[in-house]
């Protein structure tokens, strides 16, 4: 696969707890862990991230696919849900799920658009068969 961008970011401190930041400067956070999982609170996490890198990846596979199939919508979002849980082996594991909205659009080419822009996705491609992705498509 020939790379035509790559995105560096750096995370310091005491592992879910610290900061991260992009070579750019453009992404520059501090981070802890979530109340529900015994942390702090107060700053952002990987889970948070992960679902506003694939829900904007996804938004953007969606539009993508719906250019090339000369398809219409007026109005569209995509909201990712990302939840983490012990996996039952020691470790962790996310699941994940993508609520799009569309309007303008009958249910039926609405969910068929989703499905496409799901093949298309690089974060749903590189989740697929690790992660349980469950998609709900909502038109309006």
């Amino acid at each position: 696969m020939p790379v035509v961008y790559t995105a560096v970011a750096t995370a310091t401190g005491e592992g879910r707890s610290g900061r991260t930041r992009s070579s750019d400067g453009l992404v520059d956070l501090d981070l802890a862990v979530p109340e529900e999982m015994g942390g702090p609170g107060g700053g952002a996490n990987p889970e948070q991230l992960f679902a506003a890198g694939y829900a904007a990846c996804f938004h953007s596979a969606l539009k993508a696919v719906a250019r090339e199939r000369k398809a219409s919508f007026t109005d569209s979002a995509v909201t990712a849900e990302v939840g983490i849980g012990p996996d039952g082996a020691g470790g962790f594991g996310l699941e994940v799920t993508l609520h799009v909205e569309l309007g303008g659009i009958e249910q039926a080419a609405a969910e068929q658009l989703v499905e496409a822009a799901h093949r298309v996705c690089p974060y749903s491609n590189a989740t697929r068969g690790n992660v349980p992705v469950t998609l709900e498509t909502v038109t309006a």
